[in-house]
């Protein structure tokens, strides 16, 4: 049977009859594909959140410090209750110990009292009184007998009431004692939350970010001698100017400089003109905290540079180390040590 063929110039419809023809074809379709792929592939992406900045990190850093600071007044006081209820519990204690030896020694002497009349019987001693008494006498020495019991009794009786006293007080202390240490130990765990928290979004903050008691939130720091430098010459703010000091407690602008410098190992000379020639000359623009900045054209008064127009420094006898505005004497220039 004769099979039907296409004759030899006819080619399917839609198709180039050039053998490059099928490669363009492919070659398109596969472009199309990839690029739908890669269009999906970008609208299933999940934006990149950018990384939160200094400012929102700070902002959260002091939200959580709002609730620190009342838990850590709170357990302030629950503690100085705490301690003082300890110490009442502990003075009645004491008073209660001599009590409780009082009673049982009044207890003792009127257990020995009713042995000996549960063993004698009672009749044993009433008879010897008829035998010895004289008429007269007999009523006398029978109410002598029955007072003495009831003085040992009154005596009981005294001693027990006074020590269920000091018992009640000190039971309603404990209570007390046992509420107050639970608070102190839910507010210590709740300070220990809100504190790791502070830390771990003090720890977020760039690396270029200091923070230093004395001193502002610091961003963009030089390099790792600056945050040293810093961070040293911040906790001197409040140490009194002595002229020709270099610390540890007190400085002059120059010793105040030197000082800083040389806790992140770097080496500068005690003079004002040799700082300038010690460090890279940095332009204003370019400054970054960690620089030194120099003042007046004869360079006498230096500071360690902060940013935002501020700087650590030493001004002057009567004025202890501080922070200050760069803007109050004509800059001379900047200078970066290391």
């Amino acid at each position: 049977m004769p099979v039907a063929t296409m004759p030899p110039h006819r080619h399917a419809p839609g198709l180039s009859a050039r053998p490059g023809g099928l490669r363009r074809v492919a070659r398109h379709l596969l472009v199309l594909v990839a690029a739908a792929a890669v269009g999906a592939g970008l609208l299933a992406a999940p934006a990149q959140a950018a990384p939160p900045s200094v400012d929102e990190i700070e902002a959260q850093i002091d939200k959580q410090w709002e609730q620190l600071e009342p838990t850590i007044e709170q357990y302030n006081k629950v503690r100085s209750q705490l301690k003082t209820n300890r110490k009442k519990s502990s003075e009645l204690q004491k008073k209660i110990e001599p009590l409780a030896l009082q009673s049982e020694l009044a207890l003792n002497r009127v257990g020995d009292l009713a042995s000996r009349y549960y063993m004698s019987g009672p009749s044993h001693d009433i008879g010897a009184l008829l035998v010895s008494a004289k008429p007269d006498t007999l009523t006398e020495q029978l109410t002598v007998l029955d007072r003495l019991a009831a003085r040992e009794r009154k005596e009981v009786e005294g001693v027990l009431a006074v020590r269920a006293k000091y018992d009640g007080e000190k039971q309603k202390l404990d209570a007390l004692i046992a509420t107050q240490t639970k608070q102190q130990n839910e507010l210590a765990a709740k300070k220990k939350q809100i504190d790791g928290e502070i830390k771990r979004l003090e720890a977020s903050l760039p690396k270029t970010t200091i923070k230093t008691e004395g001193c502002p939130t610091i961003n963009g720091v030089a390099n790792a001698a600056a945050q040293k430098a810093i961070k040293t010459a911040c906790q001197q703010v409040g140490d009194p100017y002595v002229w020709g000091a270099t610390g540890p407690n007190s400085f002059d602008c120059s010793g105040l400089t030197q000082y800083a410098y040389r806790a992140a190992g770097i080496s500068l000379t005690h003079h004002t003109g040799d700082q300038w020639h010690e460090g890279k000359a940095i332009s204003r623009a370019d400054a970054r905290p960690g620089d030194l900045v120099f003042f007046f054209s004869d360079l006498h008064h230096v500071g360690l540079y902060l940013g935002n127009d501020k700087m650590v420094h030493a001004p002057r006898a009567g004025k202890p180390v501080q922070v200050a505005s760069i803007n109050y004497m004509p800059v001379a220039g900047f200078r970066r040590p290391g």
